[in-house]
């Protein structure tokens, strides 16, 4: 074992969970370090307006809040490096963790590596990705100003998604393969109030149109869900805001999952089936998915494993 990268407490993942989770633990003097991934501050980056989170009266964007947690938790002593965890080995102990061919250990290990966004898995949609198909309107949208644009879903993902476009986009279609949304109330009525959007209800897409060398998206083959009847339409840009896939690949060997991949802990606790081993955030939440229940399970695990490492030094 090379001492020199030998951690009390490694944090995989950089979302609210993980960088809460590193404010605490260097508070308790563990200095940690944090690997914050290919997306640093985690899908939150993603999110122009956050009005949710509590201490900011006139909200925040997602990127200024993960960026004023990190310098939070830089303060106090995390190390935070920009590389990305490629692989993991819990079968023994200390923890091994790796970045590439560098290998580091731990004691203990939280893991908080979120959530990615799903696709439609048509080929046309994964050719197209990066022109004209994306999962990020806070990125792309500025892109579409004076432009139509699809946002395909039905949850709050994609009402905010909607409602963020139209400050660029001259029309947003909401396309959704149902006849009601599944948001809130307050984002559904927003969305319906909103003279910028209009819904397709029961419709999918079938095909994306267009070629990345050519201009990109230029339109969609939508199709009915109750006739079956398929139709083509133009459009500028598609932006996928159906839902999330924990990010959880490389754990599979050693963490229990369920049928969808999110890692299971033990009852009211961050706590997983391999003692020192931790999971905050979306990586494990199923249910709730926002920042200040990450934020609190990243204060937990963090909690939890100075516990766990003041057991092992009695």
């Amino acid at each position: 074992m090379s001492e020199q990268n030998h951690q009390k407490v490694i944090i995989i993942g950089s979302g609210p969970a993980g960088l809460t989770a590193a404010i605490y633990a260097a508070r308790a003097n563990l200095s940690p370090i944090i690997f914050e991934g290919d997306q640093p501050g985690g899908q939150l980056t993603t999110t122009n307006d956050v009005e949710n989170y509590p201490g900011f009266v006139d909200g925040i964007s997602g990127p200024e809040l993960m960026e004023v947690m990190r310098k939070q938790a830089v303060r106090f002593g995390t190390e935070s490096r920009f590389e990305y965890v490629t692989k993991v080995d819990f079968s023994s102990k200390p923890h091994q963790v790796w970045v590439g061919e560098k290998k580091y250990t731990a004691d203990a290990v939280i893991i908080a590596t979120g959530a990615s966004a799903r696709y439609l898995g048509l080929p046309s949609e994964q050719k197209l990705k990066g022109f004209g198909v994306s999962a990020c309107a806070t990125c792309d949208g500025f892109f579409y100003r004076d432009k139509e644009v699809f946002v395909v879903g039905g949850g709050d993902s994609a009402l905010e998604e909607a409602g963020f476009l139209t400050k660029f986009a001259s029309k947003v279609y909401l396309v959704h393969r149902r006849d009601e949304f599944r948001g809130s109330k307050i984002m559904r009525q927003r969305v319906l109030d909103n003279p910028k959007v209009e819904v397709l209800w029961n419709t999918t897409i079938k095909e994306v149109l267009g070629e990345p060398d050519q201009g990109g998206v230029v339109g969609a083959i939508l199709e009915d869900t109750v006739t079956g009847e398929t139709r083509e339409q133009k459009i500028d840009g598609i932006f996928m805001a159906i839902g999330h896939t924990p990010n959880t690949k490389i754990f599979k060997e050693f963490l229990p999952m369920d049928e969808t991949g999110y890692l299971i802990t033990k009852p009211d606790s961050t706590a997983t089936d391999i003692e020192g081993v931790f999971a905050a955030g979306d990586v494990r939440d199923r249910v709730y998915r926002q920042a200040i229940t990450a934020a609190g399970n990243g204060c937990m695990a963090a909690l939890e494993a100075e516990r766990y490492l003041t057991e092992l030094d009695d």
